[in-house]
């Protein structure tokens, strides 16, 4: 099974997405404060500068961009969450071990998803659409498009609020959202081989883009 999405420009887009919208400079105080529109907004007006500063990400240097994705981005994320909503049902009924498991090669795969496509970050803005919530609402969506060459991209966030300030467990690209179409894909592998199959799976996955992305870059 292909545990990357199908779906064409998906890799580009989704990282495009995280790419935009997270950085980690802002104190624990006024992130506890700030409005989750708010904060999409800002960051991704920093992380965007970040990218286009940043001469080894826009060439394409692997192991500069899975830290960058790595650090910056992935603690804005509440990814236990987000790990046990994309495996579904048999989250409960793995053992501690397993769930483990299952989140370091789940974040492997993404931060490595998200990095092969940060090089392609250009000319890009983002439009964030008045936040429709009410006072006290500790889970929100956050629309959003993007803007540059074509159409504009719809980019949607499912964050909720922590001690932390927002983070983020589910985002919508057109139309599509991320934690429903892996719950698919895992739970076909988990029919088929077991929860210890699915982490096999990720873990050659990941595996081989390892040894991809170590490997001599093409002219």
């Amino acid at each position: 099974m292909d545990m990357l999405l199908n779906r064409r420009n998906w890799t580009r887009l989704v990282a495009t997405a995280f790419g935009l919208s997270l950085n980690l400079t802002l104190p624990l105080a006024r992130a506890a404060e700030e409005a989750p529109d708010e904060m999409i907004r800002r960051m991704s007006m920093d992380v965007l500068s970040t990218i286009k500063a940043d001469k080894d990400v826009q060439s394409g240097d692997v192991r500069k961009i899975i830290n960058f994705v790595d650090t910056m981005i992935m603690p804005k994320v509440n990814f236990l969450r987000m790990t046990a909503s994309a495996v579904g049902r048999s989250w409960r009924q793995a053992t501690p071990e397993q769930q483990k498991r299952l989140q370091e090669e789940f974040k492997n795969l993404l931060v490595r998803t998200y990095a092969g496509a940060l090089s392609q970050v250009q000319d890009q803005t983002i439009n964030v659409k008045p936040l429709r919530a009410q006072a006290g609402d500790t889970e929100v969506i956050v629309r959003t498009e993007i803007l540059g060459r074509g159409e504009p991209i719809q980019l949607d966030y499912r964050m909720e609020k922590t001690a932390g300030g927002w983070k983020i467990y589910d985002l919508n690209v057109l139309g599509v959202w991320l934690v429903e179409t892996y719950r698919t894909q895992f739970a076909q592998e988990i029919s088929a081989r077991g929860i210890d199959g699915l982490i096999a799976t990720l873990a050659l996955r990941n595996k081989n883009g390892a040894m991809t992305s170590a490997g001599p870059k093409k002219n």
